[in-house]
């Protein structure tokens, strides 16, 4: 996973502490956490895409929460960043191998492809049963603090 996945959670959790409306800019999202503007506002667009964010333009344009947190599960996150595809790719070498049979599919015989694809799924099912409302929570449990603290350096922030 590309480090554009960790970003995108972080501005989602940080989207959740901004009052009713507050849309904050990829500028103000990307200096929070010292962040390159440009490469964030992609992933903040890949999020928008989605359905995640949504995106605003004009003075008091940005970004914020398109649904509700309960409803952005950590698989719809990187799924927006990294797209649908499976981590593991069978490239089916044991066709290549000595034991080739004409017209398997080594993708679905084949006992490591099995294994990947199994953990895979789990890493999925995972992440979809997680959703940004519950690391909010736990962020809230862990740091109280956390989404005050997080309003006033947006609301003290001169960009």
């Amino acid at each position: 996973m590309n480090e554009g996945v960790e970003w995108a959670l972080h501005s989602c959790v940080n989207l959740t502490w901004m009052d009713d409306g507050q849309a904050v800019t990829a500028a103000r999202l990307a200096a929070f956490y010292r962040l390159p503007t440009a490469y964030l506002n992609k992933q903040l667009q890949a999020l928008a895409r989605a359905g995640i964010l949504t995106s605003t333009s004009g003075p008091r344009g940005g970004f914020r929460l398109a649904r509700r947190p309960e409803d952005i599960t950590l698989m719809d996150v990187v799924t927006a960043i990294e797209g649908p595809e499976e981590a593991f790719r069978c490239e089916e070498i044991l066709r290549q191998g000595p034991g080739d049979h004409e017209g398997v599919d080594y993708r679905e015989s084949c006992v490591i492809s099995q294994a990947m694809r199994r953990a895979d799924l789990a890493w999925r099912r995972e992440l979809a049963g997680q959703t940004v409302a519950d690391i909010k929570a736990t962020v809230e449990r862990r740091a109280p603090s956390a989404p005050g603290d997080t309003r006033n350096w947006f609301a003290n922030l001169r960009t």
